[in-house]
């Protein structure tokens, strides 16, 4: 019989018969003292630590916890060099052009020069076709115009894999 039958054999009746609500708090107290001490066991023997034996009633003091000495810290000198920026900080201030493609259409100069105001020019897309997105004359992306605020805006809504692209640039290992 292992120590905590013992113990929950010994707690159920406790002296002076309080009946069935003290047995069931004495069993409740013995299970609880049983997972603890397998728990101490089971943290002992991953520490390399055999398990010590449960022989008396007393739980054994904790150990007191000293206020030691704080801990002293190794004084490092500067070394007068910088740390490198990040990579994306190299680019935060480079000018990229951005332009927005409609739609094109081709005119002689003799039609150009007839436009005016309330012109209309025909374009090769349709309402609602996507948009095309160039950075510095490359195709990255597509996307819809919207109005926000009184404003014309672009969701973009496809990112443009430069792989697949003619002519694209191809990375070199």
């Amino acid at each position: 019989m292992s120590d905590w039958s013992r113990r929950l054999l010994r707690d159920s009746d406790p002296p002076g018969g309080g009946g069935a609500d003290s047995a069931a708090e004495a069993a409740l107290r013995a299970a609880r003292e049983a997972i603890a001490s397998l728990a101490n066991d089971a943290n002992a023997a991953a520490a390399g630590v055999p398990p010590t034996p449960v022989e008396s009633d007393e739980e054994p003091a904790p150990a007191p916890i000293s206020a030691g000495t704080p801990l002293e810290l190794p004084k490092f000198q500067p070394s007068g060099t910088t740390l490198p920026p990040k990579a994306i900080d190299l680019l935060a201030n480079v000018a990229l052009k951005v332009r927005i493609e409609l739609g094109r259409t081709r005119m002689l100069v003799e039609d150009v020069l007839r436009l005016g105001d309330g012109s209309v020019i025909e374009l090769d897309k349709l309402a609602g076709d996507p948009v095309d997105i160039y950075v510095n004359d490359r195709p990255v992306a597509k996307g819809e115009v919207l109005v926000l605020n009184d404003n014309f805006c672009v969701r973009i809504n496809e990112i443009i894999d430069p792989a697949s692209l003619e002519g694209g640039v191809k990375a070199s290992a």
